[in-house]
């Protein structure tokens, strides 16, 4: 089957295991801090905000955690996901690169963010929890944790970005119609939010404000724990399934990728995608190449400090050593609403200052430009988030065409638009404009990071 497009793996074949890549850091990472004491945190620091087995593999350096069956049956709702040879794609490129997308968006909630908020309510409602609260940007990790409050019977209450809240009324939709409770942030619910909007009363929000007024919440409440989407080791870990997958699918077509490209808001996919075959460098394997895309408009890599920070604006939440742009960044109003976070991921951040791992920053016009080059030849309309990782292979592919090279490129379609359509309109009617973070407002996030 040398023309093969699709390739995709029977239920059988869902991972047992995820993969940690603590593991196989070559240096240990910085220890995680209490925003109190500054002292390094323990379990039971971290008790109020999330169920035991999951601060277990928060911290755990073991290379694999067994997936838990009733996980594995939930995943088996739209797992494996299928691995694409764009074809189609490589052809109108006229490049001799061979590209392959992982495509996430066939989860019933649209994108990979399904692949942590199964297992953190299965280990919620395995401890008792009634309640989870959260944050959303664009509103897929709240979709997601919704459907799996629905899956394992818990009440929902999502902190949504109110630019995305106001852009995308149908996440909002989606997420009531499993039950959740959405509400648009900052808001009047919680202290930290009130307080945002004394000193901004037109605030559009951000991840870290939202953070911060479900993180409040959840520590009121002996009923309630915390979930997060991204950033956290636990996080990247679950969505680790997807890469594992895809390292068999490629098994199956004699292929291995020379470069792995993913968008990074938190990083969750992208560590999904890269991490198992990063595992596999760094115990010695191919020189694979891992490229992480960030919106030009909130440059966490690129632009970022590696500092101890807040991971949210009202600082209630530990210390991590991390790529930041300040707890007080509050990014542009940018429609890749995901990718609005002022922090990345300590693991990637780690990765990246050792050399790992390379970042790079693209303006939204740009990217919507290449979703559309991408949804015209291959099919789908990917969400604005997954077009920086579409606009990086684009790129990497017309390289491989002025050079001759066939080099294999995969990326991580991390999910669709399909509620993303308005951006789309604004985009064709040349609505659309670049959103620039002022360098006077960086300068005075980073200014604020804590004297660790």
């Amino acid at each position: 089957m040398s023309e093969r497009v699709k390739t995709v793996l029977p239920e059988s074949e869902i991972p047992r295991h995820w993969y940690n890549i603590n593991a196989d850091l070559p240096e240990p990472m910085a220890p995680v801090l209490h925003p109190g004491t500054f002292e390094p945190v323990g379990p039971d620091d971290l008790a109020p905000l999330f169920p035991m087995a999951v601060i277990e593999q928060e911290m755990s350096t073991e290379r694999e955690i067994q997936i838990p069956e009733p996980v594995r049956d939930a995943y088996r709702q739209w797992r494996p996901s299928p691995l694409y040879r764009a074809r189609r794609l490589e052809k109108a490129l006229g490049t001799p690169a061979r590209i392959y997308y992982k495509y996430e968006g066939v989860s019933p909630a649209g994108s990979h963010k399904p692949n942590t908020a199964i297992p953190q309510a299965f280990y919620n409602k395995a401890e008792g929890v009634k309640r989870i609260t959260t944050e959303t940007g664009a509103g897929q990790w709240g979709s997601s944790l919704a459907l799996a409050g629905a899956m394992f019977d818990l009440a929902i209450e999502v902190f949504m970005v109110k630019v995305s809240f106001n852009q995308k009324p149908y996440r909002r939709a989606f997420m009531e119609s499993f039950g959740a409770t959405c509400i648009a942030s900052p808001s009047n619910t919680t202290e930290a939010g009130r307080a945002v909007l004394a000193d901004h009363p037109d605030a559009t929000g951000s991840l870290g404000i939202a953070i911060s007024e479900a993180v409040e919440l959840a520590a009121q409440r002996e009923d309630t724990k915390y979930a997060l989407g991204s950033v956290l080791n636990h996080v990247l870990l679950h969505q680790t399934v997807a890469g594992l997958e895809t390292m068999r699918q490629l098994e199956m077509v004699d292929d291995y990728p020379d470069k792995v490209i993913g968008c990074t808001g938190g990083g969750s996919n992208f560590a999904g995608i890269a991490f198992p075959f990063l595992g596999e460098r760094l115990r010695g394997g191919p020189a694979t190449e891992f490229i992480a895309v960030e919106p030009a408009s909130c440059p966490t890599l690129t632009k970022g400090r590696f500092a101890y920070d807040w991971g949210d604006t009202g600082h209630l939440t530990p210390l991590t050593k991390m790529h930041t742009l300040g707890s007080g960044f509050m990014p542009p109003g940018f429609h890749a609403g995901g990718l609005r976070y002022h922090g990345m991921a300590p693991q990637i951040s780690h990765l990246t200052e050792l050399g790992y791992i390379h970042p790079r920053a693209y303006g939204q016009l740009e990217c919507f430009a290449a979703g559309l080059e991408f949804a015209r030849a291959e099919g789908i309309i990917p969400a604005p988030e997954a077009n920086h990782a579409v606009k990086a292979t684009i790129d990497e592919a017309v390289a491989c065409r002025e050079s001759g090279e066939s080099k294999a490129l995969l990326f991580n379609l991390c999910g669709h638009g399909h509620f993303d359509m308005q951006a789309y309109t604004d985009y064709l009617a040349g609505n659309l404009k670049e959103e620039q973070a002022s360098a006077a407002e960086q300068s005075m996030a980073l200014s604020g990071l804590p004297g660790v």
